[in-house]
């Protein structure tokens, strides 16, 4: 990826600027978010059994759920526990050419698993011991692609902080709602 003309830069810096100034509150004065979390995120795999061993055997999240897609008979719809109530799923589609994985606007980027320094270690390991091709950013981030291509990070920083930063009011959550009256 080539980086932008220094102009360009610029101007994109403007931009953020103005944006953070219009949008983003100051800690302390944001209102708790209406989620309680991401429930699960799901991406497409072209092999259930090697998806399964790569990311319960390699990255150690066990297998959860192995059901059939209940929108596409004969489709397998498995999770695996990411931690802290967290779940990772995925679709396959015998039958159906999907195509591979394509990183295109409006797609997944990458998703970002937190993980205690410890246990990023391990799994740093791990990764390279299986022959996963990979890259360290900042001595707290690996990344790699998944045996579909899918970006996936390992992360040490605590959840809720961002290279050291915090970008998230501790216990920030909603708690669960009254059911709607109306």
């Amino acid at each position: 990826m080539n980086a932008p003309d220094p102009a360009t830069v610029a101007a994109r810096s403007a931009v953020r600027e103005r944006l953070r100034t219009a949008y983003l509150r100051p800690r302390g004065e944001r209102p708790a978010s209406s989620a309680r979390g991401i429930h699960h995120t799901a991406l497409i795999s072209s092999d259930v059994e090697r998806t399964i061993r790569f990311y319960q055997d390699v990255l150690e999240f066990p297998l959860t759920e192995l059901i059939e897609n209940r929108d596409y008979p004969g489709s397998s719809h498995f999770f695996f526990d990411l931690g802290n109530d967290n779940l990772l799923a995925f679709f396959d589609f015998p039958g159906l050419d999907v195509g591979p994985y394509a990183e295109v606007l409006g797609g997944l980027h990458h998703i970002a698993i937190s993980v205690a320094p410890d246990r990023w270690r391990r799994l740093r390991q791990r990764v390279a011991d299986a022959g996963v091709a990979h890259e360290v950013h900042s001595e707290v981030s690996l990344y790699f692609r998944d045996p579909d291509g899918a970006r996936i990070e390992l992360i040490a920083d605590p959840l809720g902080e961002m290279y050291g930063s915090q970008i998230l009011d501790p216990h920030s959550g909603a708690p669960d709602p009254a059911p709607d009256a109306g």
